[in-house]
């Protein structure tokens, strides 16, 4: 569905990743792991429009996406789920889920996106009307995630998302993750919790320095072994 080839991207005269490749097939979800500094949120930057390219292509169905604007990739039902949640916090908990329903496309149809986000996290319809600034970390990341649904993206872009939550947030999140795999979606996903990661993904990839050094099935990958590479043990 999704191939970066021979990437390089950067900010300035800073470049962060050097020459990546990676395949991101359709129905299913791939985890980029890594410690911070990697290059996994400038990656999806890069594939987002966000980071411009100077070396390589990215490919969306044998197509050139790379060169898109950040805007545009709604169109190419492609949607980015940030690190850090990045909600309007003056704004009500439906008025962000309003703004993931922006392209033409999901016009017509946004009552019942909503109804189905409501649905999906029922701790958000009790608080529809309420500032997003009011909610609680995990309720935020729900919120980001719900917003990212909004339009039915083919293709979901997750960064982060269990970061700084409690425990039992966490293992809603990735029952989330889990469910939205189970329903065919295909999901990159971001994450810093290496068993979750793992547990959820069909495919693994362990980024350092802007490169990716491990590229396995996840049920192949043996965690010991995969954090020894992690930690450069």
């Amino acid at each position: 569905m999704l191939d970066v080839r021979g990437v390089r991207a950067g900010y300035g005269n800073i470049n962060v990743l050097w020459d990546v490749d990676l395949h991101f097939p359709s129905g299913k979800l791939t985890t980029i792991i890594g410690p911070n500094g990697a290059g996994k949120t400038t990656l999806l930057r890069a594939i987002m429009g966000q980071v411009p390219l100077t070396h390589g292509e990215v490919l969306l169905d044998g197509a050139r996406l790379d060169g898109t604007r950040t805007w545009r990739m709604h169109d190419h039902g492609i949607a980015l789920i940030p690190e850090g949640r990045m909600i309007f916090r003056d704004m009500s908990v439906a008025e962000n889920l309003l703004l993931g329903a922006y392209s033409v496309r999901t016009q017509p149809d946004i009552s019942r996106r909503v109804d189905q986000a409501f649905a999906m996290f029922p701790r958000l319809a009790e608080r529809r009307t309420q500032p997003a600034g009011a909610l609680s970390g995990g309720e935020a990341q729900m919120l980001a995630m719900a917003r990212g649904l909004m339009a039915d993206p083919k293709l979901l872009l997750i960064d982060e998302p269990s970061l700084g939550l409690a425990p039992i947030v966490v293992q809603e999140i990735f029952t989330l993750l889990a469910r939205l795999k189970a329903e065919g979606r295909t999901i990159v996903l971001v994450e810093q919790n290496t068993q979750r990661a793992v547990q959820v993904a069909d495919q693994v990839y362990l980024m350092q320095g802007g490169r990716v050094v491990m590229a396995q099935a996840a049920a192949d990958v043996d965690l010991d072994a995969l954090h020894d590479r992690y930690f450069a043990r």
